[in-house]
C-alpha cells in the first residue's frame, strides 16, 4: 500500500501539476462567467489562480485552451476499446460515451456544463469547435479500428462522425435547456434518433 510518505516524488509532482492545472481552469471559468470570455485576460486568470502568466502558458498554450482542453476524449477512446467484441460500432460508441458521462458528470458536472455553455455561446470558441470535433472523430474512429483489429476506413470514419454529431447535438440541447435535462438522457435520445434514421 502506498502512503503519502512512500509515494514516489514523481507522483507528488504530477499531483501538484494536476492541482495547478485544475485551479487555473476553475478560476478561468469563474472569470469567464462573471466578466465574459472576451473581456477576461490571461493575466487576470493567472492572478486569480495565484500563478504567473508564464506558468499559465506552461499549462495552456492559449486562452481558448482553458475551455477546450480536457482528458475526456482519451477516456472515451479507452472505453470504446474495452466494449464487448460482439457489439456493433455504433452501440460500442454509445455505451462508451454513456459510461464516460457517468464518470465525468459524477466528478465534474458543473465544470462540464460551464465549459459546454461557453463553447456554445461564445463565437470565438464555437468557431474553433470544428477542429476539435475533427480530432474527436479521428480518435473514435481509431479506437473502433483497434477494437476490430483493422485499419481505419470510410465506414468507421462515418460512424465516428455520426456519433460525434449526436453528442454535440445533445450537448447543445443541454445548454439550450439551461442544464435542466440529464445530459445522459439527451445522449440516449440522440443515439436513438440515429438508429431511427438507419436503414
Amino acid at each position: 500500500m502506498t502512503t503519502d510518505q512512500t509515494r514516489p516524488a514523481g507522483g507528488l509532482r504530477e499531483q501538484r501539476k494536476a492541482r495547478t492545472r485544475r485551479a487555473i481552469q476553475e478560476h478561468a471559468l469563474r472569470l469567464f462567467l462573471t466578466k465574459g470570455y472576451d473581456d477576461t485576460t490571461v493575466e487576470e486568470i493567472a492572478a486569480a489562480a495565484g500563478v504567473s502568466h508564464m506558468t499559465f502558458f506552461r499549462y495552456f498554450p492559449t486562452k481558448e485552451a482553458v475551455v477546450e482542453d480536457d482528458d475526456y476524449d482519451p477516456l472515451i477512446a479507452g472505453l470504446v476499446r474495452g466494449r464487448p467484441a460482439g457489439e456493433d460500432p455504433m452501440t460500442a460508441l454509445h455505451g462508451a460515451l454513456r459510461a464516460g458521462l457517468d464518470a465525468v458528470l459524477a466528478a465534474d458536472r458543473d465544470a462540464v456544463y460551464t465549459r459546454t455553455r461557453l463553447v456554445v455561446t461564445t463565437p470565438a470558441l464555437r468557431a474553433r469547435q470544428w477542429r476539435n470535433t475533427d480530432t474527436t472523430q479521428s480518435l473514435l474512429a481509431r479506437a473502433l479500428a483497434d477494437r476490430e483489429d483493422r485499419p481505419v476506413d470510410l465506414r468507421l470514419r462515418v460512424i465516428a462522425a455520426a456519433a460525434t454529431a449526436a453528442l454535440i447535438t445533445a450537448l447543445t440541447a443541454w445548454v439550450d435547456d439551461d442544464g435542466v435535462e440529464d445530459l445522459r438522457v439527451l445522449v440516449d435520445q440522440a443515439f436513438a434518433a440515429l438508429a431511427d434514421g438507419a436503414p
